[in-house]
C-alpha cells in the first residue's frame, strides 16, 4: 500500500517536472524567436490621408511592393479608404539591433542594401518620425522592400513577373505613350489602359525603348490627339530625355467643373483646362520629354474664342470617366501611379504631375494664377515654388505696373495626396471675372499660360 502510494506522488511529480520543463522550454524557444523576430511599426492615419501619403510620409510609396504588403498586412482591400486616427501598420520591420553592424544584424552580406537601410535610418530620424538613432535606441527601421521585393532596385529592361493590382499586369497590345522615340515617327495616342473600377487592376503601357540623346534623329512627330493644325510637332532638342510628365486637365466626362452659366456663351473648366494641358504637352514633346495625357478628348487644340462644353472626355483614351466623382479621381490617380511604378522600375526617377485648373469665386474677385501643393511633400512645395517665381518674373517683365499676387498654398486635395510623382495643382483663373476670362478665352494667353508652365515645371525657357 506504501509503495503504491509512493509511486503515485513519484509518477505525478515527473508528470509536474516533465510539464514545468515543457513550459520553461517553449518560453525560451518563444523569447529567442521574439530576439530575432522582428515587429513593424505602426502610425496613426491623418486627416485625409490615403495609403500613399501615409506611405509617402515614410519614404516608402516609391516601391509598389511596400504599397501591396501595406494592403496586406491591414487586412484591407486595394485602395481602400482610411480613417483617421487609427493605428495602420507599416511596411517598416523593426530588428533588435546587435551593436555591431547592421548586416550582421539582418544576416545579409550587400554592403550597398546595409547603406541603404542605414540612411532610411537617418532620414526617418531627421523627419522626426522617429525619436533616437537605431545605435543608441537598438532599433533597427528596416523597409519591407529591401528584404522581400525581389528586383527592388530599378531595372531598365526588365519587369517584374509578379504583379498587383498598382503594379504591370499586361504589355501586349497596349499601344505606346505619347513620346519621340522613333525616327519620323508617327506613334499612336496613348490608348486605355485596362482600369477596372471595381479591382482596381490596371494595365500599362508597353516598354518605351528610350534612345538617347546623341542616338536620337526625330525631327517632327505627328500626333492625331492635338488636332489638324497642331499635330505635326518639331523636336527641337533632347534636352527632357528620361523625363516623364503626366498632364491632368480637371473635371471631364460628366463633371464639367467651375461654369460661367450667365456669361455671352456657356464656359466650361474642362474644355479650357484641357486646350492649355494640350499646348504644355506638346511643349514638353518638342524637348524630347515622355508625356501622358491622363483625360483625353478628341477636341484637338483649338484657337476658338468659346470652347463648346461636351462630356466624352476619356481616360487615357477610351476608358469612360464614371459619374461618381471618387472612382474619377481613384481612376485616375491608381493610372498616374501604375505608370509611376512602371518607369521607376526602368531607373527613370524624373516624373512629374501638373493638375490644371479654373477656379470659381465670385464675379468681383480678381484672381492671378496660383498652386497648390501636398501639404506632407517637401518636393511638391518646392515644385509649386518654382511654377509661382517663374510667373512673378514674367508679370514682371511684361506687366510691370500690374504686381503679380498668385500665391501658392498647402492643400489635401485627393490627386496631389494620392499621386506618387512630384505634383501640383495650379488654378490658372476665375471663371466668372470678366477681367480674369481673357485669360484663358483668347487662345493666344492659353498659349502663354503653358509656354509659362513648362518654364515652371522644367526651369527650361520655352
Amino acid at each position: 500500500m506504501l509503495y503504491l502510494t509512493v509511486r503515485k506522488h513519484y509518477i505525478m511529480n515527473r508528470f509536474i517536472l516533465t510539464l514545468a520543463t515543457l513550459v520553461l522550454f517553449t518560453m525560451s524557444i518563444t523569447a529567442q524567436r521574439a530576439a530575432v523576430s522582428p515587429e513593424y511599426h505602426s502610425a496613426k492615419a491623418k486627416n485625409g490621408d490615403g495609403a500613399y501619403s501615409l506611405l509617402r510620409r515614410y519614404k516608402l510609396s516609391d516601391q509598389s511592393c511596400n504599397v501591396r504588403h501595406f494592403y496586406e498586412i491591414n487586412n484591407m482591400k486595394a485602395n481602400q479608404p482610411l480613417h483617421k486616427n487609427r493605428d495602420y501598420k507599416l511596411p517598416v520591420l523593426i530588428y533588435k539591433y546587435n551593436g555591431k553592424s547592421i548586416r550582421s544584424t539582418l544576416g545579409i552580406s550587400d554592403l550597398q542594401k546595409a547603406i541603404r537601410i542605414k540612411s532610411y535610418n537617418e532620414q526617418v530620424r531627421k523627419d522626426k518620425l522617429r525619436k533616437n538613432n537605431f545605435i543608441v535606441s537598438k532599433l533597427l527601421w528596416v523597409p519591407y522592400h529591401e528584404l522581400y521585393c525581389i528586383g527592388n532596385k530599378p531595372t531598365p529592361n526588365k519587369l517584374e513577373e509578379n504583379t498587383t493590382e498598382l503594379e504591370v499586369t499586361a504589355e501586349k497590345n497596349i499601344p505606346s505613350p505619347v513620346s519621340n522615340t522613333s525616327i519620323e515617327a508617327k506613334p499612336h495616342i496613348p490608348a486605355a489602359n485596362e482600369v477596372e473600377i471595381v479591382e482596381q487592376k490596371l494595365e500599362t503601357i508597353e516598354r518605351i525603348k528610350t534612345a538617347t540623346p546623341k542616338e536620337s534623329k526625330i525631327k517632327t512627330l505627328q500626333l492625331d490627339l492635338f488636332g489638324k493644325k497642331y499635330r505635326d510637332i518639331k523636336v527641337v532638342d533632347n534636352s527632357l530625355h528620361n523625363q516623364v510628365f503626366y498632364i491632368v486637365s480637371g473635371h471631364g466626362g460628366p463633371d464639367p467643373g467651375a461654369q460661367c452659366l450667365d456669361c455671352k456663351e456657356t464656359l466650361c473648366e474642362d474644355e479650357y483646362a484641357y486646350d492649355v494641358a494640350l499646348r504644355l504637352s506638346r511643349n514638353l514633346l518638342s524637348r524630347g520629354a515622355t508625356v501622358h495625357m491622363i483625360i483625353q478628348d478628341d477636341d484637338g487644340i483649338r484657337d476658338d474664342r468659346f470652347l463648346k462644353c461636351d462630356s466624352d472626355e476619356t481616360c487615357l483614351g477610351k476608358l469612360k470617366l464614371p459619374r461618381n466623382q471618387k472612382l474619377r479621381l481613384l481612376q485616375r490617380t491608381s493610372a498616374i501611379n501604375d505608370l509611376y511604378s512602371m518607369y521607376r522600375k526602368r531607373g527613370i526617377k524624373e516624373q512629374k504631375m501638373v493638375s490644371i485648373h479654373i477656379d470659381s469665386n465670385t464675379k468681383d474677385k480678381k484672381m492671378d494664377t496660383y498652386f497648390c501643393y501636398y501639404k506632407e511633400s517637401k518636393t511638391s512645395k518646392a515644385l509649386a515654388q518654382n511654377m509661382q517665381k517663374t510667373f512673378k518674373k514674367k508679370y514682371k517683365k511684361y506687366q510691370k505696373d500690374r504686381g503679380y499676387k498668385g500665391r501658392i498654398s498647402p492643400r489635401g486635395f485627393y490627386i496631389l495626396r494620392n499621386t506618387m510623382p512630384q505634383a501640383v495643382l495650379v488654378e490658372l483663373a476665375n471663371i466668372k471675372n470678366k477681367n480674369n476670362q481673357k485669360r484663358f478665352l483668347l487662345h493666344q494667353n492659353r498659349q502663354l499660360l503653358a509656354d509659362w508652365l513648362y518654364e515652371g515645371v522644367t526651369g527650361q525657357s520655352i
